[in-house]
Order: C-alpha cells, then structure tokens, then sequence
C-alpha cells in the first residue's frame, strides 16, 4: 500500500486480516499470465484461488505486513494483489464511507472514516 496522508490503508490492514481473498486462478504466476504469487495461494476449487491465511475468512493473509491499526502496516505484494484487493474501496463512489471498510476498522478500535468530497457536490 503506497504510503500516503489519503491512503488510511497503511495504518489499517483490517480487512486484509478479515475477508477471504479469492480470485480467478487466472490472476496467478507461472504461465498464465497472472501476477499474483502463486505460493502465496490456496486453491479453493479448480478455477478459484485464495490468498493463503484467509482460507476460511477472519484470517490473516500472508502478504500483510505490519501490526494492524499501525502505521506502515502494508501488503508485500501491493503491485501484483489480486483484483478483490485492487476493487476494495475506503469510500463509495458518491464519497460516504464503505460500510464494511468501516465495520473492519471498529472491530481493531480504528476510528471511522470521514466522507470525501467528489468534486460531483
């Protein structure tokens, strides 16, 4: 996770230690084409894929780095995270909080977030 004053994701992490991260086994190394590790997997069924340590949700993954709810809590593997990881937003297009990024933020004792403006106001 880029380090940045808009980015509360690099004093979080809680999601990344809640969810179950499955994906397109397409989105793997090793010839297809993919970028995720592939030993950093779990395979789920013969086209789904999971990061490994949330296999069964409420899990830690294993490219998280950093204790949650810190500063510099990041993922080891940012540029090459599977799509679940690059489509989950802090805020809702219209710029209100994503409610489950705030139920993941009470849950470590992480204050919740404030709406955003979108420039659409």
């Amino acid at each position: 996770m880029p380090a940045s004053p808009d980015n509360p994701c690099t004093a979080c992490g809680a999601c990344c230690a809640y969810y179950r991260v499955s994906f397109y086994c397409g989105e793997l190394s090793g010839g297809s084409g993919g970028r995720v590790p592939v030993e950093l997997t779990s395979r789920v069924s013969a086209v789904i894929a999971c990061m490994k340590g949330t296999e069964t949700g409420n899990g830690r993954c294993i490219a998280l780095t950093g204790e949650l709810g810190k500063e510099g809590i990041s993922c080891s593997i940012y540029a090459n995270r599977p799509t679940p990881c690059r489509e989950f937003s802090n805020w809702l297009a219209d710029g209100t909080p994503n409610p489950d990024c705030q139920k993941m933020r009470a849950r470590i004792g992480l204050s919740p977030l404030s709406p955003v403006k979108t420039g659409s106001t």
